[in-house]
């Protein structure tokens, strides 16, 4: 007895599947947003740069702005430009360009895990990274990324510790140790996952 074998041809869906599939699309819209919110980083990113280059030229508003911008809340602002200030304008842009990044991996990331395939398979700027995107995958960079931008903030902090009250060392200390052990638990939970897939196909 021959036994009949699976069809092949796809089954139809229903209406309702088809417009709750259909509803991913409503999260173009957010993505858009997002693509603005770069563009003020960039923005942003380009004014500051700008201040540091006019204040070491000795512009006085320029100055002032740059004092402004590292000054810490409740302490006295600094009177002249060195190498302390300079590297606080600094690492201010490199959180500027870590959150950025940041924005391109939501983006990106998101919008191909969630909304649609890009099918950048072929192109060359392809990031190494969403050549195998899933949702697992992406949370586990943007942790990273989120650890990142941490630790930019607490150098910066750090920098200024004499300006700051020990409890306030202690709790940024603190907070980013917890972007540590989550960022730790979601790759040793990724991994567990993987694994688990592993096991089973096999």
């Amino acid at each position: 007895m021959i036994e009949s074998q699976p069809s092949s041809v796809p089954r139809k869906r229903s209406a309702l599947a088809s417009f709750m599939f259909a509803s991913r699309w409503l999260q173009l819209p957010l993505y858009l947003g997002l693509i603005l919110a770069q563009c003020v980083y960039v923005f942003h990113f380009w004014v500051e740069l700008k201040d540091l280059v006019l204040a070491a030229m000795g512009n006085e508003s320029a100055l002032q702005h740059i004092f402004q911008a590292v000054a810490v809340p409740g302490a006295e602002p600094p009177s002249k430009l060195n190498e302390t200030t300079i590297m606080l304008v600094v690492l201010g842009l490199i959180d500027v360009v870590m959150i950025s990044n940041l924005l391109i991996m939501v983006i990106v990331g998101g919008y191909e895990t969630f909304v649609s395939r890009m099918y950048l398979e072929d192109h060359p700027d392809q990031p190494e990274w969403l050549s195998h995107v899933n949702a697992s995958v992406l949370k586990t960079k943007l942790a990273m990324a989120i650890i990142g931008i941490s630790s930019i903030h607490l150098l910066k902090t750090f920098i200024n510790a004499i300006e700051y009250e020990p409890k306030v060392l202690i709790a940024q200390t603190c907070i980013h140790i917890a972007f540590l052990v989550s960022a730790m638990a979601i790759a040793y939970t990724d991994r567990i996952m993987t694994n688990t897939a592993s096991i089973t196909k096999h």
